[in-house]
């Protein structure tokens, strides 16, 4: 049971950096690493958090995908934390788009894309990981990080369609919100579970420096 004086619970999500093979759809099927500017993408997001005095995680959590664990990895051991990598946290399946840079989706797939356009929950490629499947394996990660972590500090190294699942999840917002929020290269999404519930602290997409950056 979550007191008045209960400490809060924190979660810091931060997306990865560019792959590997720049702007293309990747889900939890194309695991491309990190490119050398996805690397510095992520270094600069650390440096801004450090700046700030924000920097306080206790334990660091990742999903799988290579574009997230490794830089996860290397900042836990830099820092002498726990890495926990959960397969909940993983991104979105996309199907037959996988790997497919965005303007070839309409060229081979034109009804799919529109589709999908007209309705992101229910009109998914087929073969694709249902939205409502999603939601709740990626809520469910979350839920158990809050739990396994209470009182802590938790950075997580996530994706683009995680972290907009994070923002409605908190919020309360139809899965249709997920549509609706903007998640580029290393933007970084904070979250508080305290006595008054989960609480959106923030979301910035800006990286203080002149590094490119957008993307899924």
């Amino acid at each position: 049971m979550i007191t008045q004086t209960t400490p809060a619970t924190r979660l810091d999500l931060i997306r990865h950096g560019e792959p590997v093979g720049g702007r293309r759809f990747r889900g939890d099927a194309v695991d491309d690493p990190l490119s050398e500017l996805g690397w510095q993408q992520l270094e600069r997001r650390l440096a801004m958090v450090e700046a700030r005095g924000e920097a306080d995680w206790d334990v660091i959590a990742t999903s799988p995908m290579r574009r997230c664990r490794a830089f996860a990895a290397s900042v836990a051991e830099r820092r002498g934390l726990e890495l926990v990598v959960d397969p909940d946290l993983r991104e979105i399946g996309f199907g037959p788009w996988e790997g497919l840079r965005h303007a070839e989706i309409p060229e081979r797939y034109p009804e799919q894309h529109a589709a999908f356009l007209a309705d992101p929950v229910d009109g998914r490629p087929p073969g694709s990981e249902p939205m409502a499947d999603f939601f709740e394996r990626v809520t469910r990660g979350l839920a158990r990080l809050e739990t396994n972590h209470a009182g802590q500090s938790v950075l997580v190294l996530s994706h683009a369609i995680v972290m907009r699942a994070a923002c409605a999840w908190v919020l309360n917002a139809p899965m249709a919100a997920i549509a609706k929020v903007e998640t580029e290269y290393a933007a970084m999404l904070s979250i508080r579970h305290n006595h008054r519930g989960r609480r959106l602290l923030g979301l910035d997409n800006g990286l203080d420096n002149d590094l490119p950056g957008d993307g899924a």
